[in-house]
């Protein structure tokens, strides 16, 4: 059970919501305003590599989104799924959906394009007051160089597409009433037996994980550049499971910052929550024998008794730099 009310899960969310509705209806110069409005004065600030973690809100807005707005100034964010949700006796949302803007100066050494971009983004807010006072955000950077055309060269194009990654099919991602409980509730459980079965793998075959028993025949996964998305649960293992437990057959989880239901939707969030060993080759990087983690956050969509898409997000340059690979080094 919830250790807090939907009323009070829900009044978090809006807040949320809100700061951020009121953000895009000004233009960015404006945004620094509502953000420290919206950021506990102490806040700690998580993002991906070579963003990292910056602390307090004034930190925050001057070494990240000061030069994220400078070069995408008329930057709106559209929000796919927001769910609200108890964990370990804090209240989190987490939220995933793309900041749309034109790519006006340059970000991170990534050549500005003058055109459309769209920035994907995975975030995990802890709430106290209405104020984030945690957050964990991940941006799919290599999906930026993709699209300004600057694709490191030792990297492989990825297995599977990398269309602009879709909403929900059920169209109901962010909703402004309180979920039936029950439905927060087996949406997790669903999740849950399904990341037992993922750890049932014997090293030999996937059958021995029965994946099957949780993902609807047209699931979708949704993954980051670098590994693309697919349809199907063979789709999902030809794309990213079999490659995947081939670098790292001795993948563990745990660890998580925070795992919620919100309705037929989960999320979770781990800094780090996959830890291995690199034992096989991955990205067209040969094996290092190396210990890795990974910053990984996922979002479910449960329909009926099966999960049909999966939004998941991986620390790619992050991770890549613990087998040494250097991606930002390619801008330089």
């Amino acid at each position: 059970m919830s250790e807090h009310s939907p009323a009070d899960l829900l009044a978090e969310k809006l807040a949320y919501l809100n700061a951020w509705s009121a953000m895009d209806k000004h233009a960015a110069a404006q945004w620094p305003n509502g953000l420290t409005k919206l950021y506990d004065a102490d806040v700690a600030w998580h993002g991906p590599h070579p963003i990292n973690a910056h602390h307090g809100a004034a930190n925050v807005v001057e070494k990240f989104w000061l030069p994220f707005l400078h070069s995408f100034p008329d930057i709106e964010r559209r929000d796919d799924i927001v769910i609200a949700g108890s964990f370990k006796g804090d209240k989190w949302i987490g939220a995933t959906g793309y900041y749309t803007a034109t790519f006006t100066r340059d970000w991170l050494g990534i050549r500005a394009t003058g055109g459309v971009v769209n920035i994907r983004f995975g975030e995990f807010s802890r709430m106290e007051a209405s104020r984030v006072h945690e957050v964990y955000v991940i941006l799919d950077i290599l999906d930026i160089m993709h699209q300004a055309r600057c694709w490191p060269v030792m990297l492989p194009i990825s297995r599977g597409p990398l269309d602009r990654v879709p909403g929900p099919a059920s169209r109901d991602g962010v909703m402004i009433v309180a979920p039936p409980p029950h439905e927060s509730e087996t949406s997790l459980k669903l999740v849950e037996a399904m990341i037992k079965g993922l750890m049932e793998y014997d090293g030999k075959t996937l059958a021995s994980m029965a994946m099957e028993r949780f993902w609807h025949p047209h699931m979708m996964w949704y993954g980051p550049a670098g590994i693309g998305s697919s349809r199907q649960l063979t789709g999902f293992q030809q794309v990213h499971q079999i490659p995947f437990l081939g670098a790292f057959p001795d993948r563990r989880g745990g660890d998580h910052k925070a795992r919620i239901g919100g309705g037929g939707f989960v999320g979770s969030i781990g800094w780090p929550s996959v830890r291995a060993t690199h034992l096989g080759p991955w990205q067209g990087v040969p094996a290092t024998n190396r210990a890795i983690s990974m910053r990984v956050m996922d979002f479910w969509r449960r329909e009926d008794n099966l999960l049909r898409e999966n939004w998941v997000f991986i620390d790619m340059i992050e991770l890549l730099l613990q087998m040494d690979v250097d991606v930002m080094s390619t801008l330089r």
